[in-house]
């Protein structure tokens, strides 16, 4: 999960937040094997023009939340660019045998990350005194018998792609006003923390539930953000059913 911090101006509430994404263990890689896993395509044959387009949107979805996008997102959107361009050239003739797919710029490093990635889960999962134990008990039938092998650690895209779907949800027009006008970034914390508190976990949707101010809606995901960066919540998702769940711990 990446590490979050939220700067909250004291000018005025109608300042708009700033996120920015510090120590990342959730770059450009991830955001690329995410789409690849979304899409359901082969590693050996992304589909560029796609996966380049998405990536884009999701760059700008995160530039509208004010989250500092670090030189490496912007570096691999070049990089996606330079390949859509190249594999959109005319080619002079056949491919030589010995001329390489542009792709493989991108696919080797995504094979060589997921490995060191893969190696770097393993040596997680080894055995912790109380690392695998919730200090409050969760009261929601959803996850009450869920064994810990049933459930996988949410990240930063799963859940912009859980807030995304709430806020597509919500009538009216599709103008969203990222600006908070009404309650803080630590108020909301503070809130959120009380809620925990009573019922130990809640879904994520739960804590949107009756929000019908967008601006509201915001204010609440960039308190999660926070929340995470501050070690105060575990989020983790079912693997059959993909509700998104949050800890307090």
């Amino acid at each position: 999960m990446s590490e979050f911090a939220v700067n909250e101006p004291q000018q005025s509430l109608s300042t708009r937040y700033e996120v920015k994404l510090s120590d990342i263990f959730e770059g450009p890689m991830d955001l690329l094997i995410h789409l690849i896993k979304k899409n359901e395509v082969n590693i050996y044959d992304i589909p560029i023009a796609l996966i380049t387009r998405q990536y884009l949107e999701y760059l700008e979805w995160m530039k509208q939340l004010n989250i500092d996008l670090v030189g490496d997102f912007l570096v691999m959107a070049s990089t996606l660019t330079q390949i859509k361009s190249r594999m959109l050239l005319p080619s002079p003739g056949e491919l030589e045998d010995d001329q390489e797919d542009p792709r493989m710029e991108i696919a080797r490093p995504l094979l060589e990350y997921l490995q060191i990635k893969s190696a770097a889960e393993q040596l997680a999962q080894r055995n912790i005194l109380g690392d695998h134990t919730f200090s409050r008990q969760a009261h929601d039938d959803d996850f009450s018998t869920v064994n810990e092998d049933q459930l996988i650690n949410v990240g930063l895209f799963e859940l912009i792609d859980a807030f995304r779907s709430i806020l597509d949800a919500l009538p009216g027009e599709e103008h969203v006003d990222f600006t908070a006008d009404r309650i803080s970034v630590t108020d909301r914390i503070s809130q959120i923390v009380d809620i925990l508190e009573e019922k130990g976990s809640v879904t994520f949707t739960d804590l949107f539930s009756g929000q019908a101010d967008k601006s509201d809606i915001i204010v609440t995901f960039l308190a999660i953000l926070e929340m995470v960066k501050l070690y105060l919540i575990r989020i983790v998702q079912h693997v059959h059913t993909g509700i998104i769940r949050i800890f307090y711990i």
